[in-house]
Parts: structure tokens; sequence; C-alpha cells
């Protein structure tokens, strides 16, 4: 994967080479930074160096071209200087470059993991191939299903393409399918996994972190997995930043699934190596700002690496409000070592969402989100963002929850209540609904039917979680009958991907594959980042001139 990094000629790639890439604006190949590509701000290119020429009207951009004598030349006026010259901006640069190096992909991106499948096989075997980091959506479905998709995304791609991985969410209510999903993965040889609505760490984690804890040949520790950390909250971070816990270390040493080599060397590196900073997302979000996470979050894992004495910090990158070329630019600018985006990719054509679903994700807004009780937290309170516009999902699960903290019990509930809630809810009468939810964990955890057989209030809340989880599965499958309670996760990000996307190419959602957003945000961070460039070397860039619009790249 190494040789698909571009680099300007002589510029080091992570194995310390030039090499030939085809550019995916132009398709054509060749070593990068030896052909301008595409025009940047006000004409001026990306791909290429810009001379900086002052004189007595101020500061313009030019064209530079490599002399006889190694000196770079520009079209410079008798009284005019070539003051400075800016280097290629390339899209593969605007991150950590040790992100690439680390994970074998082209591009400092993720293809976030959006749950219940929607990141499908088919979305992650195409972000991969293309040079985006990106994984699969297992939060949510069963261990088998999980074992179907990483196969066939393993078939597909071959052993030697790794910039992929799947998501393992917090199951509070199910903590076995954790510790079972860190042994399928270990059995499948996953190496990337992205940790998920955590809110403190978890054994299967440390185990996913420490297994497999080997000494390089340069006498570094080399991982088997490769954990990336979804977090919001500094007292969340940290323990991810840290090396395990000694309890959670001796406790799998006991258990016989950590050796004590492998203890040994896990109590010298961070849970995880890569931190993504959640900010205001689908799904699980605080709805943090991201401009006071993530400089927080960056400025906590230098303290804790210099407390611990780590060779580097683990790197931090953001996800949550990323669905514009500018927003990713904000991003590399305020430190992120790489960005993930989630609900843009909801539209995308590999996506598992229904077309009905995915042309109602084109249609939104920025301001076409609303929280809602979360299926796996319903309980606790824990809320999700999801699309507002075209469902009534939002309202009626915060009623349910309303009901919920009421009653003691769905038997307490007043007559006439219980019966409005099932016509103008749930849709369907809660005996049904308790019979279907009892068949379905007898087979998954029989300890679940019998505590609500026991707990009137667990029954309930089980009941009301059927709701909440058939909303995902009915935006799935496009049951249009339930279009009312879909529940589509959704951040702001759609609405501004949709305002950028309107009257190109993208705007269809049939031209919204997840390589083509992918490249076209990078590409447009990349112009972005230029123009500000310019702006700081005291060039004028009119406003239109700023920014980039999708086009077919590739």
């Amino acid at each position: 994967m190494e040789g698909r990094l571009a680099v300007d000629p002589g510029a080091p790639t992570p194995s310390g080479s030039a090499k030939n890439v085809s550019d995916p604006l132009t398709g054509r190949t060749g070593q990068a930074g030896a052909t301008a590509v595409g025009p940047g701000p006000s004409g001026i290119p990306v791909r290429e160096p810009v001379g900086l020429v002052a004189g007595p009207g101020g500061v313009r951009a030019s064209r530079v071209e490599a002399s006889g004598s190694g000196t770079p030349a520009a079209n410079i006026g008798p009284d005019e200087a070539l003051v400075g010259v800016l280097p290629p901006v390339y899209p593969e640069w605007l991150g950590d470059r040790t992100f690439l190096a680390a994970h074998g992909c082209r591009f400092p991106y993720v293809v976030g993991e959006m749950a219940r499948g929607i990141a499908s096989a088919d979305m992650v075997v195409e972000a991969a191939r293309a040079g985006l980091m990106t994984f699969f959506g297992s939060a949510g479905l069963s261990i088998p299903e999980i074992d179907e998709g990483v196969t066939a995304i393993r078939r597909a791609l071959g052993p030697d393409i790794r910039n992929w991985g799947a998501n393992l969410i917090h199951s509070p209510q199910e903590s076995h399918m954790e510790m079972a999903f860190a042994e399928l993965m270990l059995e499948r040889g996953v190496s990337n996994v992205s940790a998920s609505a955590f809110m403190r760490l978890a054994p299967a984690v440390v185990y996913l972190s420490a297994k497999g804890l080997t000494h390089d040949a340069a006498g570094g520790i080399r991982r088997r997995t490769h954990i990336f950390a979804k977090v919001s909250r500094v007292e969340v971070a940290r323990p991810f930043l840290s090396p395990a816990p000694e309890s959670m270390l001796r406790a799998l040493v006991e258990a016989g699934k950590l050796t004590e080599d492998e203890a040994r060397l896990a109590r010298r590196l961070p849970v995880a190596g890569d931190i993504t900073v959640e900010a205001d997302s689908g799904g699980h979000t605080d709805n943090r700002p991201l401009t006071v996470l993530l400089p927080r979050i960056i400025d906590l894992a230098r303290e804790v690496a210099a407390e611990h004495g780590y060779a580097r910090p683990p790197r931090v990158g953001v996800g949550g409000g990323l669905g514009t070329p500018a927003a990713l630019a904000s991003a590399f600018a305020a430190g992120a070592a790489f960005v993930v985006t989630g609900s843009v990719n909801q539209a995308a054509v590999e996506s598992a969402l229904s077309d009905d679903g995915r042309t109602m994700l084109a249609g939104a807004s920025m301001t076409d989100v609303a929280m809602a009780p979360a299926a796996d937290m319903f309980e606790m309170g824990v809320e999700v963002q999801v699309l507002k516009r075209g469902t009534l999902f939002a309202q009626r699960g915060k009623e349910l929850y309303r009901i919920f903290r009421s009653y003691p019990s769905l038997e307490a509930m007043p007559d006439e209540e219980r019966v409005v809630m099932e016509e103008k809810i749930l849709g369907r009468p809660v005996a049904a609904i308790w019979a279907d939810t009892k068949r379905f964990f007898t087979e998954r955890d029989p300890a679940e039917v019998e505590r609500a057989e026991a707990d009137p209030k667990h029954k309930m809340a089980l009941v009301f979680r059927w709701y909440l989880f058939m909303g995902a599965q009915w935006a799935r499958s496009g049951e249009t009958a339930r279009r009312a309670d879909y529940q589509i996760w959704c951040g702001p990000a759609m609405g501004a991907f949709n305002d950028w996307a309107r009257g190109s190419f993208l705007e269809p959602i049939e031209n919204r594959t997840v390589v083509q957003i992918g490249l076209n945000l990078l590409e447009g961070a990349a112009h972005v980042t230029r123009a500000q460039q310019l702006r700081l070397a005291g060039v004028p860039v009119a406003s239109e001139h700023g920014g980039f619009s999708p086009r077919p790249l590739r």
C-alpha cells in the first residue's frame, strides 16, 4: 500500500522513496507534483509549487518552473521579487503521515462505521480499494452476521490490503457480546477495531489491544490489532490514552487470554494508538463543538504520552460535523491527524440504508436533526442524533421514555394512555410485541427474558427498545408504511453536504458513491487549504475562489 502514497519527487514516503501514483483528479499516472493538476484558488494550481511575488501592488501568486540553476523561476517583473515558494498541497498530506504508514492507506480519511451494517461490506471494499481507511458497521449485528460481513470483505480485498476494520460498540445490556466480538476479530485476523460509545474501558478492548503484542526488528513494539477509540470527554479519553489497567491485564492473563509477555508489553503502550474525537455527529454523540474538544484531547494525548514516556503521542483525529471541504480543512488546520465521516456516507449507493431512507437524507438541511432515545442504552437515558425531517421517530421515542419514567410497569399505565401508545406509536398491541421480543431474547440471551419476567420495569424497557430497534430496521428495509417511524442516524453535516453538492453531479443520490464523496471532500480540503495559505501570505483571494465544486474524480 505504500506505493499508493502521492508525494513530490524526492519527498520521503513512509518507506523513504518517491512513488508513481494514479492522480485521483485526472486518472493519469506519474510522479506526483511533476505536472500541474487542476486549477486552485483564482486559477493558481494546488498540486505544484506556487511562487509568491512581491511588488508595488502587493503580493501575488505565480506559477514557478525549475530553472537550469536549480532555483525556482517565476514570471517576475522588473520591479518585483520572488519572496517565497509554497509547496504543493496534496490531500494525502493534510493529516499525520504516520497514520498512512501505520494503516496502509493513501489518505488520512476514515469512512466511519454506521451501525447495523449500514456501512456495508460493499462500502468497505470500495473505500479500501481507493486508499481510504474504512470500518464495517458491525454494531447491532449478531456474531454470525459480523462474521459473514468480515469474511466477504477479506475475500474481496485479499490479505495484503489492511486499511479496513470493524466496529466494537459498547453493549452494557449484552456485555458478553463484546468479548465474543473480540475473539472473532482475532480469529479472522482483522487488524483494526473502532471502539465506540464506551463510557469506560472494557476487558474486550484491552484484550484486543494487548493480544499479539511483540517486539519488531528495531526493538519497538508491534501491534496485532490497532484500536481506534471514539471519545467525546476527557475522562473517557484518558483511559484509552493510558496503558491498560493492571487489574484488567492480570485478569486476562489468569483467564489464559494473554501471556505474561503480552501483558508486560501492554504496560508500555496506550490502549488505543488512534483516538477519534467525536464532535456533533449522527448516532451516539454529546454534541460537543469540534473547535473546543479537539485541541483539548490533542493536549491530553501529549500530556499522557509524556507521563508514560511513549515514543510518540497517540494520533488524534476527529469526526462529527464534517460534510464540506471547508469543514475538513478546518479540522486538519486544528491539528487532526485524520478525519472521519459518517452521516454523508449513509446516502452513498453502497450504504445498506434503503433507497427511501437515502432519498430522505439527500433532502435534509443542517437543522433537520433531533435527539432521540438510544435503543442500546435506553434505561440509562442515553440519546442518539437522528434525522428529523420526514419522520416522527425522535418525538415518539421521547414519549416512550417519558412513559418509562412515569410508570413502574406496562400494567400500571392507564388503559386510555396504553391504547393511544399502541395505536399512535408502537403500531401493534403490547402483547404481540412482547411475544416477539421474548422469542428474540430466548435465542440470543435467555437471561434477559428471565430478568424481564421477574422485573416488570425491565419488561417495559424491552418492549420500548423493540420500537427503537425496529425504527432502524424499517429504515434499512424501506418499510414505507412505517416511514414516520424511521430511525436514521444523522448529524448536521448531512445538510451541509447537501448544500455543497446542490447543482453538482453529487446532488443526485445515484452518483453519491462513497469514493466520490471522500475524494471530493479531500480534494476540496486541499483547495481550501491552498486558499488559506495564499491569504496568510498576503495574496488577495476572492471568496468565490476559496472553495471547490464537486466534480467526478478518479
